[in-house]
């Protein structure tokens, strides 16, 4: 049985980062054409077919759902070659079909990959989410507290005024009140319709302009978030929402047994992981594909925990090899 101490994250990477590059190629294709099935079901095969020449014995933990839902990429599907150390895969293989189907910012693939039993196995619920970028003193802010309290406790940790702060949150109806409170501190909101794997990242990712995120969104892709930040930096804090007993029954399934409980980042994703994104549509985080007479152009990029190391990778194909 592989174990985590064969997870050769170095050596790893650049296979990752090839993942979500032809991921990012076969979903550029449909960009603006209005087809979100199609859009995300190219990306899927892409990627599926990118990570089953990797030398890993893989295990798909937050992917595309349950077998029952999703032919490709669901939870508990195994990939790779066999004949490697055994490892945990969070992807998300089009993180904003609709943004791709209406050539709108900030669609990218998304995949993680840390050693076998790394990452939470969050089932496909909501999670309120918070997330913060690095810097700051550990609890600096907390989901207890009220979304206009945080922001007036971040920016005292910034020693700036509530009204220098941004948050992202996605423009949701379930996050009018919490809007109404934090525009009632005068800080600003950068609203997204999409693409909360982005959003957390954006807390960490220099020159973006924000300073938090919050909000609820998908609890698999609070895991990607996650993932994100362990190799980028910064807090982020999450607790599983259930709307029936379905979603609970859900959660039982996927191991889950105190519902209430709120995970910290490093307790979503337990040890070092690599983490890989492409930009589909162009973005504050990432360049979109790149379509010019005879070629593609990407940029990804790849980061491990354990280093803290930060690649932007550019790479440059034929059409027809796509």
């Amino acid at each position: 049985m592989p174990t985590s101490k064969e997870f050769q994250d170095r050596m790893l990477s650049l296979g990752l980062a090839r993942v979500s590059e032809a991921a990012a190629l076969a979903s550029a294709k449909l960009i603006g054409r209005g087809d979100e099935k199609a859009a995300d079901q190219a990306a899927v095969n892409a990627m599926r077919e990118q990570l089953n020449l990797l030398d890993i014995a893989g295990v798909v933990v937050i992917g595309e759902g349950e077998r029952d839902e999703a032919p490709m990429l669901y939870i508990g599907e195994e990939v790779g070659t066999g004949n490697g150390p055994g490892v945990d895969i969070a992807l998300d293989p089009l993180e904003g079909t609709t943004l791709t189907a209406k050539d709108m910012p900030n669609a990218l693939t998304v995949i993680a990959m840390g050693p076998r039993g790394s990452m939470l196995h969050a089932p496909d619920v909501y999670m309120d989410k918070l997330a913060i970028g690095p810097g700051f003193a550990d609890g600096v802010v907390s989901l207890e507290m009220t979304p206009d309290e945080r922001v007036r406790a971040l920016a005292k940790a910034k020693g700036c005024a509530p009204s220098d702060i941004t948050v992202c949150i996605l423009e949701r109806p379930r996050h009018e009140e919490m809007i109404g409170l934090v525009r009632g501190t005068g800080a600003s909101i950068r609203l997204i319709t999409d693409g909360d794997v982005a959003g957390v990242m954006h807390c960490a990712e220099p020159n973006t302009g924000i300073d938090m995120y919050m909000g609820a969104g998908g609890a698999p892709e609070g895991v990607l978030a996650a993932a994100a930040l362990k190799c980028m930096g910064g807090q982020m804090f999450g607790r599983l929402l259930f709307r029936n007993d379905d979603e609970r029954g859900r959660a039982s399934k996927a191991g889950i047994r105190d519902f209430d409980k709120i995970y910290s980042r490093d307790e979503m994703v337990t040890e070092d992981v690599i983490f890989a994104a492409t930009g589909v549509t162009g973005g504050t985080i990432l360049p979109g594909v790149r379509r010019e007479v005879g070629w593609m152009t990407t940029e990804t990029l790849i980061m491990r925990s354990k280093t803290g190391s930060v690649r932007r990778i550019n790479y440059r194909t034929p059409v027809a090899a796509v």
